[in-house]
């Protein structure tokens, strides 16, 4: 993990954590953290979502100054992501209902939001495509990172993935019927479940057991990052730790 913020003005500049992959040159990453920016209260400093409640003009800024955090002045591909496994393959300015999208050129770049949920980034190796997925459990569960890999359309070898910020297992509790979602396609994903210390039939879920579990069995073997907890790191927005009422961080990927 690196990470990266400017110079002088917190307001210009997004503390930012750049992915630790050895992705080619060609491939630009980031996610966002809440620690500077414009955005108040609740949803302070960098709050990405327009759907949270968050003053939209405090939003807006903070789009702006991502979008700034770019090479050039192509845009961003926002989703109205549905915890689902579309997966967006073109540029759209309509807020596509999607939960991943991906970039064989350089007309835009894929962004996700995230609170608790995981971001997968993915690249190839020669640094021509890229694509980033929204993975809650749902995601997870509904195909999300399958959909992404085969919207990629690259031989498994060929394909990049850092997982970033997400809620580590021993902040997400869940009841049966999570687990019993992903055990019923894969049964090995019994391994990212252990019995909850709080709840008895509940269980604490391991999202990125769950993700690498998922993407090995694609055949997908270069898969850094998943050493986070958004729930317990304060530089991230966490729905559950913080009851719902929060920002969003954003997950970037483009090629240069």
């Amino acid at each position: 993990m690196t990470e990266a913020s400017g110079a002088n003005t917190s307001l210009q500049h997004p503390t930012l954590i750049l992915p630790d992959w050895p992705a080619p040159t060609t491939v630009g990453a980031f996610v966002t953290t809440r620690e500077t920016g414009p955005s108040q209260g609740a949803f302070a400093a960098f709050n990405t979502a327009m759907h949270v409640g968050d003053d939209p003009r405090d939003v807006a800024q903070c789009r702006e100054l991502l979008r700034a955090q770019l090479d050039d002045d192509r845009p961003l591909m926002w989703l109205d992501q549905v915890h689902g496994a579309k997966v967006q393959q073109a540029y759209s300015e309509a807020l596509p209902q999607a939960d991943a999208a991906v970039a064989f050129d350089k007309r835009y770049a894929c962004v996700v939001q995230t609170a608790d949920c995981l971001p997968v980034f993915f690249c190839d190796r020669l640094g021509t495509r890229v694509g980033v997925a929204h993975a809650g459990w749902r995601s997870l569960a509904s195909g999300v990172l399958e959909a992404s890999v085969a919207a990629l359309g690259l031989e498994p070898e060929q394909i990049m993935t850092w997982l970033g910020p997400a809620i580590s297992n021993a902040q997400f509790e869940v009841g049966p019927e999570v687990r019993d979602a992903f055990v019923a396609v894969q049964p090995e994903a019994a391994s990212a479940f252990e019995p909850s210390p709080y709840r008895l039939g509940h269980f604490m879920a391991d999202l990125y057991r769950l993700a690498r579990l998922r993407l090995e069995r694609l055949g997908v073997s270069h898969i850094s990052g998943g050493h986070f907890c958004t729930a317990c790191e304060p530089r991230f927005y966490s729905y559950r730790r913080d009851d719902g009422h929060t920002g969003r961080m954003a997950s970037v990927i483009w090629l240069r």
